[in-house]
């Protein structure tokens, strides 16, 4: 059993470029050419050639890329009774392009009535740990869960199954409770939850995403981050449980933009993760002055290094960032990643696997320059 724990000074958030040879596979899968044992097959040999990779690279975590996955959040939905989904005819507004991925809605209860696929995804993974890696499994916050199910689309189809939103959001808690039980049983010590409620909640439109008027915003921070919170405070001691805090990522595509300033109080002040993945990449973001809200001795990892151009930063103007942040954190809280994921879903964000290696490489060799102890 590893325990070494994340972040890393040298992080990523968790999902990679789907080799050309299972996106194959998994089309194939679709169209009934071939059945689930050759996709899992490809699956399983594409995954342990990314932990090669990293391990080559010198990194300390693995994924499986969430390479078994359509999408960062939905998948996971999937695995709980009660939630259904069908091919969307409209998908998600984000910036310049539609999000084309499932709608997903309740049709029962939300329960998790037998072991969640993700647990044996991580088995899988866990055997590729040794006395320098350890595994980290990756999944939508709660508070995500729930947003899900009480946004404007599926507010009607809820309504008619649970009479209050704190229903839903026991039976939510329950099922991840179940979830964290059987993870930890199968080994895992490092969860992450990746949550892209708090970008809807800082956009000034976000109010108008949620079909809510814009003072409910404050009471809905409080909610997420209550329902976060019971899951992580559920889980073992000796579970590090992060979070990845997101504004949308599809196709290099992003859905929301603002500053964490409206967020920071609750966010970085009351809910109880070890560590924040932070994107930084760009405006959309803000600056680096609501750090100086982040509690205790919680970790930030700054996204500075971003995933949707294939465009390689320069090393000196992230390593100026870094400090700039280090103005309101001190620099031995702080840790370095790319903003997000490189394929949040299969069809993946516009840049080559070279390219986003090369991302990679970069951030490896900015964290050994700014930290003695990377």
């Amino acid at each position: 059993m590893s325990e070494l724990k994340t972040p890393f000074r040298y992080d990523y958030v968790g999902s990679f470029l789907r080799p050309e040879k299972l996106k194959e596979a998994r089309k194939a899968f679709d169209e009934g050419k071939i059945d689930y044992p050759a996709l899992k097959k490809v699956e399983d040999e594409c995954i342990a050639e990314l932990v090669a990779k990293l391990k080559a690279l010198d990194y300390r975590v693995i994924t499986d890329g969430e390479f078994r996955r359509a999408t960062w959040h939905l998948d996971f939905m999937w695995g709980f009774s009660g939630v259904g989904h069908e091919e969307t005819k409209t998908g998600l507004p984000f910036h310049g392009e539609d999000a084309m991925i499932d709608d997903t809605y309740l049709v029962g209860k939300v329960a998790l009535e037998k072991e969640h696929p993700f647990v044996e995804h991580f088995r899988f993974l866990k055997q590729f740990e040794d006395s320098v890696t350890v595994a980290k499994q990756t999944i939508p916050a709660p508070a995500q869960f729930y947003a899900q199910f009480i946004f404007p689309l599926n507010r009607a189809s809820t309504a008619k199954i649970y009479k209050t939103e704190e229903a839903l959001a026991d039976d939510i808690v329950a099922g991840y409770e179940k979830f964290i039980d059987d993870l930890y049983k199968a080994g895992c010590r490092n969860l992450q939850l990746d949550d892209c409620t708090w970008g809807m909640f800082a956009d000034p439109r976000g109010h108008l995403f949620l079909g809510i008027e814009k003072e409910e915003l404050n009471k809905l921070q409080v909610i997420s981050k209550d329902i976060n919170n019971r899951v992580i405070n559920y889980a073992p001691k000796d579970m590090i449980v992060n979070t990845h805090i997101c504004r949308g990522n599809f196709h290099s595509t992003y859905a929301c933009e603002g500053a964490y300033d409206t967020v920071a109080d609750v966010l970085f002040g009351e809910e109880n993760p070890y560590a924040y993945f932070l994107e930084f990449d760009d405006e959309r973001s803000g600056g680096f002055e609501s750090l100086v809200k982040v509690n205790g001795e919680k970790k930030v990892v700054l996204g500075l290094i971003t995933t949707k151009s294939p465009v390689l930063e320069k090393k000196e103007d992230v390593i100026a960032r870094i400090h700039e942040a280090a103005k309101y954190i001190s620099l031995d809280r702080l840790y370095l990643s790319p903003q997000c994921g490189f394929a949040s879903c299969e069809i993946g964000n516009k840049l080559t696997e070279e390219e986003q290696w090369a991302k990679m490489e970069l951030v490896k060799e900015i964290a050994k320059e700014v930290w003695k102890d990377a």
